[in-house]
């Protein structure tokens, strides 16, 4: 049984501020990028052009910036959303071509978590772990048991995306109204991301935080609707 996601920063680019000023400059300017790029500019310039450049929503000029992580120990539940999103590279465990041996890990919700359905639900996982053990040893490809495995069970993957979709996975998936389990996966990307770069921290927040209100359907009242 997994307790939390495991989550590391692989890579991030060490002049993040400068690539994104120079994109940001370039825009602007009659000046070879290049030049732009090897003028010595103090921080402060940098990140005022840079709140300038995004407060008029240009984020094209982030997406220079690419991220790695690796996430471990998360349901598939957890990942099939994360795949969801857009402009970002996976790499994930493969059930085809791994075999699970003995019990294989799982996530139980923290809604069934210390409730009277929690020894029931870890007994179930214990069944399906057995059944899928037996079909292992009957000669079943590994691509076929995986058939029985649940979205509880644990996965690990690497991923990749530019800072203008780690903004966007923030906005979304912070949010309380999204699911815990990827609420607290995409909080360890954004807090790995803000130790290095803290000036990213206004950028990496719920999007009614950005918007001043919530378009959610069903609002957790911190913001008002709209």
């Amino acid at each position: 049984m997994q307790e939390s996601p495991l989550v590391n920063l692989l890579s991030i680019p060490e002049n993040i501020k400068k690539i994104i000023y120079t994109a940001c400059r370039t825009c602007y300017s009659a000046d070879y990028p290049i030049n732009i790029w090897d003028k010595d500019v103090d921080d402060e310039k940098i990140l005022k052009l840079i709140d300038k450049v995004l407060s008029s929503g240009h984020y094209s000029t982030v997406e220079h910036c690419q991220i790695v992580f690796s996430v471990s120990g998360v349901s598939r539940a957890c990942t099939h959303q994360i795949v969801r999103h857009r402009h970002m590279s996976f790499s994930q465990k493969s059930q085809r071509y791994v075999t699970e041996k003995g019990q294989f890990e799982y996530i139980v919700p923290p809604t069934v978590k210390d409730t009277e359905m929690e020894k029931e639900f870890v007994q179930f996982m214990g069944q399906i772990s057995e059944f899928y053990g037996k079909m292992i040893e009957k000669g079943i490809p590994a691509e076929d048991a995986r058939y029985v495995l649940p979205n509880a069970a644990t996965s690990s993957m690497v991923v990749s995306l530019n800072l203008r979709e780690l903004i966007h996975l923030a906005n979304l998936r912070i949010c309380t109204k999204a699911q815990k389990e990827i609420r607290t996966t995409v909080k360890q990307m954004c807090e790995l991301v803000t130790e290095k770069e803290p000036w990213l921290s206004k950028y990496l927040v719920p999007k009614c935080k950005k918007l001043g209100y919530c378009d959610e359907f069903s609002s957790c009242g911190y913001m008002p609707t709209k």
